[in-house]
């Protein structure tokens, strides 16, 4: 099947209908071969509003629930895609799997280790795959990378470095005057909190869980000064304004793998900053960093000239252009000729369509519930780990050992293995 023909029709329940919601509702919609049977929040205005823009780009009106547990019980859904606060998305999963139905969740770190157990097991009784809707791992420059390492252009990795760096203080300042739960995560944890944007894309260049798994941490966090003073300067007098932020501005997580690989994660959402993923990939060959859009590979620059047809030296940083465009994953060469849609640069569209095939061929989705696991329960690892003055954590292996046998779990076009 090509790249925008349509399959059998499914039906889905989405659940969770804030802005990330309705928006990824939005782009599903786009498709010709999805429609949404039933929306579901705890608000009811934001579920009248999911309605209404469902029955316009659809044809029909879903209908409208405030209990996920009747949702996910219902007979004629196919599938669930679960949008709701970072501490309930598995929960919902773990109902949805119960209930027979196959389940993606947006991202955000785990409450705890133990709910990455419970979602891991559920998972493996029931035989329900669970996917999580990692989008950075289908960005157009991530995919051409991964191409790249596919391919050795670095040699032989041995660190990679990424990070969540952007400045959200107006949105979890004012969290709790527009329902955002970004808020209360900041105002009473102090770890990792969002550690999949990074981590997903440097996970499938690494092979986590599929021939190499984490197997340690040591997280740290600098003290809280930006939130607190972005309370006193845009509510000062209000009751949020004198609670305690527990967040650290910048944290910052050291990661080793089985195979001898570092990570390195840093989180930094309540100082003033350009946004960036700061992506870095150094091995045996080369090295490329995303801040100064750059690669240097040793031995590949004798030909390479800069812009007035000058050698370029040795030890010189050279532009990613060519680089990404040369080595441009075969899904987006195909998804260039078919057309960008959906959000953040298209992306979002890519990660929701490899789950939308995967519940229509019957297929392991290639973001499964293993990754989701052990990328999710970083969150909470940290916590551990900051808590007990940054003490190394051991990491579970949420595969029970089968990290060593498993390879190309997932099948066709949107497979990242």
């Amino acid at each position: 099947m090509k790249m925008g023909e349509a399959g059998r029709t499914i039906y889905l329940a989405i659940i969770g209908l804030g802005g990330r919601g309705c928006g990824q509702m939005k782009t599903l919609l786009q498709m010709p071969d999805v429609k949404v049977r039933v929306v579901c929040d705890v608000y009811q205005d934001r579920i009248e509003n999911a309605q209404t823009i469902a029955e316009e780009m659809q044809g029909f009106k879903p209908d409208g629930d405030t209990d996920y547990k009747r949702v996910v019980a219902r007979g004629d859904i196919d599938a669930c895609v679960v949008m709701t606060s970072w501490t309930t998305h598995i929960a919902i999963c773990i109902a949805a799997m119960k209930a027979g139905k196959r389940v993606a969740m947006e991202v955000g770190g785990a409450g705890s280790v133990e709910e990455c157990w419970r979602m891991v097991r559920t998972s493996e009784e029931t035989g329900i795959p669970c996917m999580l809707l990692e989008n950075c791992c289908y960005n157009s420059r991530e995919m051409a990378l991964l191409n790249m390492v596919r391919q050795g252009v670095f040699g032989e990795v041995t660190h990679c470095q990424g990070g969540y760096e952007h400045d959200l203080r107006d949105e979890i300042g004012w969290g709790d005057v527009r329902r955002h739960y970004r808020q209360d995560n900041f105002l009473n944890r102090n770890g990792e909190l969002y550690p999949t944007h990074e981590l997903g894309p440097i996970a499938k260049y690494l092979n986590i869980n599929r021939g190499n798994r984490m197997v340690s941490l040591v997280s740290m966090a600098s003290k809280s000064a930006g939130l607190k003073e972005w309370f006193k300067n845009n509510r000062p007098g209000d009751e949020v304004t004198n609670k305690p932020v527990h967040e650290g501005d910048v944290v910052t997580t050291l990661i080793k793998c089985a195979n001898g690989e570092t990570i390195v994660l840093t989180h930094d959402c309540t100082t003033p900053r350009p946004y960036s993923r700061g992506g870095r990939i150094q091995g045996s060959k080369g090295i490329w960093m995303e801040d100064n859009q750059s690669i240097y590979l040793e031995g590949g620059l004798s030909d390479a000239m800069d812009e007035n047809s000058a050698p370029i030296e040795p030890h010189t940083w050279v532009s990613e252009e060519s680089y990404l465009k040369k080595y441009q994953h075969p899904l987006w060469k195909e998804y260039e000729e078919f057309g960008l849609r959906g959000g953040h640069g298209g992306m979002d569209y890519l990660v929701l369509r490899a789950f939308v095939e995967s519940v229509q061929n019957g297929t392991n989705p290639p973001i499964d519930v293993y990754d989701a696991a052990s990328w999710l329960s970083i969150t909470a690892l940290s916590e551990m780990s900051i808590a007990t003055g940054s003490a190394p954590v051991a990491i579970p292996d949420f595969t029970d050992g089968e990290w060593i046998h498993r390879h190309g779990e997932a099948d066709g076009r949107y497979a990242l293995d």
